[in-house]
């Protein structure tokens, strides 16, 4: 597929979430979210990793126009980024998973508009809750600024406090960078808040 300057943000089409299923096509652009939702097992995850090229799949998967195997694989999921349920740490301590020529202005806006600490980045992460390394996660991979975020239950283990704060401050990027997101969540009120439109899978 060429790239085309009338052409959506992201676009999916003839795609099968998962064996059995019928297949799958929409387009999203700037500042918009697809919500899904649907029981467990049904596979929401495995159709996120499809869109993130961490799964093969049928169809066609295209940014700006653009199909998913015209990019090698790491543009492709720094642009188009998987926030997974369970995060991944590699690293001894938080602060070692940021860039060194971050911009620390943004940083700490970033700490404080998810009631996260700057101390933070100097703890183990084995120390870190589920939940603080669930919203540290997600400024870590912002940090990349991805064009479509790939939203896998990131409120799982949040108050409510800290998940209205994190609608909110993805809300704010998805708006200020022309970004759309894909949000899979068991619930049915936070898709409500911040999709545009929702599916069942």
């Amino acid at each position: 597929m060429a790239p085309s300057q009338t052409a959506p943000l992201f676009e999916v089409s003839d795609l099968t979430p998962s064996p059995g299923q019928p297949s799958w096509s929409f387009a999203l652009n700037q500042g918009e979210v697809l919500g899904i939702y649907g029981p467990s097992g049904g596979g929401k995850s495995v159709l996120l990793k499809k869109l993130a090229d961490l799964l093969t799949h049928d169809g066609c998967v295209a940014l700006n126009g653009r199909a998913q195997n015209d990019w090698s694989p790491q543009a492709w999921r720094a642009r188009v980024m998987l926030f997974a349920a369970e995060t991944a740490w590699w690293l001894d301590t938080v602060g070692e998973h940021f860039r060194q020529e971050i911009d620390q202005a943004w940083l700490k806006m970033a700490l404080e508009a998810l009631q996260l600490s700057e101390a933070m980045l100097k703890q183990p992460v084995a120390q870190l809750s589920s939940g603080e390394k669930q919203r540290l996660a997600l400024i870590r991979g912002i940090q990349y600024s991805p064009r479509v975020l790939l939203l896998d239950e990131v409120t799982a283990n949040l108050d409510p406090h800290a998940t209205a704060a994190v609608e909110g401050w993805l809300s704010q990027y998805l708006t200020e960078h022309g970004a759309c997101a894909i949000w899979v969540s068991h619930d049915a009120e936070q898709l409500k808040r911040v999709a545009s439109c929702q599916r069942q899978l």
